[in-house]
């Protein structure tokens, strides 16, 4: 993890990125939740592990010119979602702990501020049911203030999700401001409650006017803006960003893309493939150039790897890749938040065994969400999970050219009826899963 993080620092610093909208370190504890494609999984000692890497790799033992001030989301940890809808949304806003483990999601923020992170960014969700007040965290001023600043010390900039005091429009449709629990409120009302929370930043907000009218009606005191432009103003300097503001464009063509650093990333692919199943010792194929008939696989690349057939009974072996389910919803901005079921629908799954039936089958799977799998993975006659690999990496690592090491970050639930009846705020929760967090087997 420092390794990547470090890569990414000496890319965006070629071009002039200085502060990273990452790393996403909430827990992956309610397997519907779209978000949690971009955490580290449902493990929060391990969360707190990889993240103390990620910031020393972004910003280095200490923030300086050669840094890039990494931005912690989304606090105080954004996994619990109530149905594992998203707060983007305001069917989504509830965040809920019905097995009480509000403490364990902060866990990775614990770390995170440990290793020194300069900056936090509190989530949309709007508490329920505890003892914060029923409002968006970025408007919370127990949760930014008392537990962030003052029980956990943080110093840093917090800036806020994106959104938070203006409607607007997002694809052409126009989307309510992500202001739970105090949408009565004005946009200048909502600006001094997020200020009075403690928030130095307004995420995807131009409206600086709006700050300005609250100092001079006396709303908002000056000696308030300063501490947050002191914050700010700091870190920049801290940068460097006054004395040498500018980037060399030759030695930005150079750094980005660097064939060392695509040559990491391609390895890093091949390592995370995760082998769940392998009954029979399929895996790894040894015939010379067998008989392939592939689906959602690139046929130039299999090409390389067998002879490809446009018959499934005519082949040898079939290679599948699949994405976790989801339910396409009709706004055009919610779309891209995968929700909803995570089983295939009865006729799409149909199709998939009726494959699977007719030829040995191997499925790749790609993990953007908890899958529910159960019938697949008893009848592939080897399955694999991937979180984003390319076609070569599942390739290579099905002809044994290399080595799977991957883990499952979060457990497989056996059915939609064992996630509904788990606790959102409790990780690996469902009743009998296919597969438990960290599974993973070795070839």
């Amino acid at each position: 993890m420092f390794a990547f993080a470090d890569t990414v620092r000496r890319e965006y610093l070629a071009v002039g990125f200085r502060v990273a909208l990452h790393p996403q370190i909430d827990l992956a504890t309610e397997p519907r939740w779209a978000r949690q494609t971009g955490t580290f999984g449902s493990d929060a000692t391990l969360t707190g592990e990889l993240v103390q890497a990620y910031v020393r790799g972004l910003q280095g033992p200490v923030l300086g010119p050669e840094s890039v001030s990494a931005m912690v989301k989304h606090f105080p940890g954004g996994g619990p979602q109530k149905d594992g809808e998203d707060p983007h949304f305001a069917h989504g806003r509830e965040q809920v702990y019905p097995g009480g483990m509000r403490e364990h999601h902060l866990e990775p923020f614990k770390a995170a501020v440990a290793a020194g992170c300069a900056q936090m960014m509190p989530y949309y969700g709007q508490p329920m049911g505890t003892d914060w007040e029923e409002v968006g965290f970025g408007f919370n001023k127990g949760v930014v203030t008392g537990l962030l600043r003052e029980e956990l010390g943080f110093d840093g900039i917090v800036c806020t999700d994106w959104g938070l005091l203006n409607d607007a429009a997002i694809f052409g449709e126009v989307h309510p401001a992500r202001a739970w629990g105090l949408e009565h409120l004005t946009v200048a009302e909502r600006a001094s409650r997020a200020l009075d929370a403690g928030c130095d930043q307004f995420g995807g907000e131009q409206c600086p006017e709006v700050v300005v009218e609250l100092v001079r009606s006396g709303r908002v005191t000056e000696d308030r803006i300063d501490a947050s432009v002191r914050r700010l103003l700091r870190e920049k300097f801290v940068l460097g960003l006054f004395e040498d503001p500018y980037v060399d464009p030759d030695a930005a063509a150079e750094t980005v893309g660097r064939a060392d650093f695509t040559a990491l990333g391609a390895a890093a692919q091949r390592r995370s493939l995760t082998v769940l199943t392998n009954p029979g010792g399929l895996l790894p194929l040894t015939a010379a150039r067998p008989k392939l008939y592939v689906r959602n696989v690139d046929e130039a690349v299999a090409a390389a790897y067998g002879e490809l057939v446009a018959d499934p009974a005519a082949a040898d072996l079939a290679i599948l890749r699949l994405r976790t389910p989801y339910e396409p919803r009709e706004n055009i901005f919610e779309s891209y938040f995968h929700s909803g079921s995570l089983a295939f629908p009865e006729p799409e799954l149909a199709e998939i065994l009726a494959l699977l039936d007719t030829v040995p089958t191997l499925v790749c799977i790609n993990l953007e969400r908890a899958a529910v799998i159960p019938e697949i993975a008893e009848r592939a006659a080897a399955l694999i999970a991937d979180y984003g690999a390319s076609d070569a990496a599942l390739l290579d690592v099905s002809f044994g050219t290399s080595v799977p090491e991957g883990r499952l970050p979060f457990e497989l639930p056996r059915s939609m009826a064992a996630v509904a009846a788990s606790r959102p705020d409790v990780p690996n929760d469902t009743e009998n899963p296919v597969f438990p967090h960290g599974h993973g087997l070795k070839l």
